[in-house]
């Protein structure tokens, strides 16, 4: 039997890049986002065997999507990649914006792990969960985003704690700077936008910015029986980033 996959954020960047891969590796691919009509050109293309507009950032979502997605059987695997990015640090951060984050970030990530854990737990599965390089390293005016993604390195570190006994694998990865529409949806104009890209050329010691789809065969491969034998890893697959100072 096919193993089944829940990818969220499917509808844009890296989650949209694994929804593919999966696909074409052989998984049955749940896709769920925001964006209803994205979702149904993912059908359409057979991208998934089925799909599921919901916004994680409401209470109840991660519940209604694991519904829906177990509806032909049980999920074995989970890609967790939606989330959010906005600047702001101690200066200018605010608590309302602050809490908005944390809920798609951190409560989200840990609703839907939580939503699928007795699924994983039954079929030995796997789940990789979306991070980011600024998990690991601190990152001017980023504040808030560097402290949820701090947060779901250690729900990674947990959870795995948690599923060994039962066979889960939890892992993670941390992307440096991806080539997706989120930092543009966090507030970047065009200009800025590709400035920050050619400046990435240098803060990257592989000489550029990485791409959805190298994220996404990392994933592939966690999620996989090949790294069978880790569990509470965060990966990073950002070009060499992490290695450096502030540039």
């Amino acid at each position: 039997m096919k193993r089944r996959v829940l990818v969220t954020g499917a509808t844009s960047g890296i989650g949209k890049a694994c929804t593919i891969l999966l696909t074409q590796r052989g998984y049955d691919v749940i896709a769920t986002g925001r964006n209803a009509s994205v979702l149904a050109d993912i059908a359409d293309s057979g991208h998934a065997v089925a799909t599921v507009a919901a916004d994680l950032a409401e209470t109840q979502a991660a519940k209604f999507i694991y519904a829906e997605a177990c509806k032909g059987g049980p999920i074995s695997g989970l890609v967790h990649s939606a989330g959010v990015i906005s600047a702001g640090g101690m200066d200018d951060e605010s608590d309302e914006g602050f809490n908005s984050m944390m809920t798609i970030n951190v409560h989200a990530s840990f609703r839907i792990l939580k939503a699928c854990w007795e699924d994983l737990k039954q079929t030995k599965g796997s789940a990789v969960l979306v991070s980011s390089l600024t998990g690991l390293r601190a990152s001017p005016d980023l504040l808030t985003y560097c402290v949820s993604k701090a947060a779901v390195d250690h729900l990674v570190r947990c959870a795995a704690l948690d599923g060994a006994p039962f066979g889960v694998r939890v892992n993670g990865v941390n992307p440096g700077v991806v080539v997706t529409e989120l930092h543009k949806r966090g507030g970047m104009d065009e200009e800025r936008y590709a400035a920050f890209l050619e400046h990435s050329k240098d803060t990257h010691p592989l000489g550029r910015p990485g791409q959805p789809e190298e994220i996404a065969e990392a994933i592939e491969w966690l999620i996989s029986d090949k790294a069978e034998w880790i569990t509470g890893v965060n990966l990073p697959t950002d070009g060499g980033r992490q290695l450096t100072c502030l540039r």
